[in-house]
């Protein structure tokens, strides 16, 4: 790997973590970057997932406080998050590589379109949550309800479902699970950011165990990626008050559909 070769991997996995601190999918810039350099999809894609564990460790771990706060829910998701991450790693390993090289544009696309969509989720969640407080209001006269801590029965099976496309590829399973979240769950949506970021950091790091002991990983991408990512973090909490998310996320959004046209062209 040259120099400039080295110093695009460090900048993508510096702009990739900033931007999952922020807006998240910051694999969009990372994964397309190292496939670019030569190196093979399955390849690319477990060194990404292994570089960027550390960061999304790390940003689990500043959500102590609003995980504390909704601790009956974590037993039952931690455990589709990891199974359902383990199976997506899996699937990755056993499927053909061209299998998976073949879905790679469309999966690159998916997530860009998914990052898209994110401000019409959060709206529509909104709206629901407004249209059930006001039903409440009308029928009981209250004006605000204690969402439970506790889970039901579909929500861990879609945290699962979920969590297999994220050991598989990665890319914007944070917004798949902060909208499920979000839907199902009726609390307040720094309380599902956290649970969100603790799902997905369960997800890299048991597909990152797997990956390293049972996978051909690129360790040099892997390295430069994590000393990128670990700043990244630190910088996106400073950026994210002072940078529209929706500039972020438009810059997301271009380099993820830019890479997909790309990816399904050679």
């Amino acid at each position: 790997m040259t120099t400039l070769e080295i110093a695009l991997v460090l900048a993508a996995g510096l702009a990739a973590g900033t931007l999952n601190t922020v807006v998240g999918s910051g694999s969009l810039l990372t994964f397309p970057v190292l496939v670019a350099l030569g190196y093979p999809p399955v390849v690319a894609n477990v060194s990404n997932t292994i570089g960027l564990t550390p960061g999304s460790i790390s940003g689990a771990l500043g959500c102590r406080r609003e995980l504390l706060a909704q601790k009956d829910r974590l037993l039952p998701l931690s455990i589709a998050a990891v199974l359902g991450g383990l199976a997506g790693g899996l699937l990755l390993l056993s499927l053909p590589a061209d299998s998976f090289r073949a879905v790679v544009p469309l999966l690159v696309l998916l997530a860009a379109l998914l990052m898209a969509l994110q401000p019409w989720l959060t709206r529509l969640v909104a709206e629901r949550r407004s249209r059930a407080a006001g039903q409440l209001a009308a029928t009981t006269g209250a004006t605000a309800v204690a969402a439970p801590r506790t889970v039901g029965r579909l929500l861990p099976l879609s945290v699962f479902a979920v969590s297999v496309y994220g050991g598989y590829f990665g890319a914007a399973q944070g917004v798949l699970l902060l909208a499920q979240l979000a839907i199902v769950l009726d609390d307040d949506l720094r309380l599902l950011n956290g649970l969100k970021n603790l799902l997905q950091a369960l997800v890299n790091l048991v597909a990152a165990v797997l990956f390293t002991l049972t996978a051909d990983v690129a360790w040099l991408p892997v390295l430069l990626v994590a000393l990128g990512s670990i700043p990244g973090g630190l910088l996106g909490a400073a950026l994210g008050r002072r940078v529209p998310a929706s500039v972020l996320r438009a810059v997301v959004v271009t380099v993820g559909t830019v890479a997909g046209v790309a990816l399904l062209l050679t």
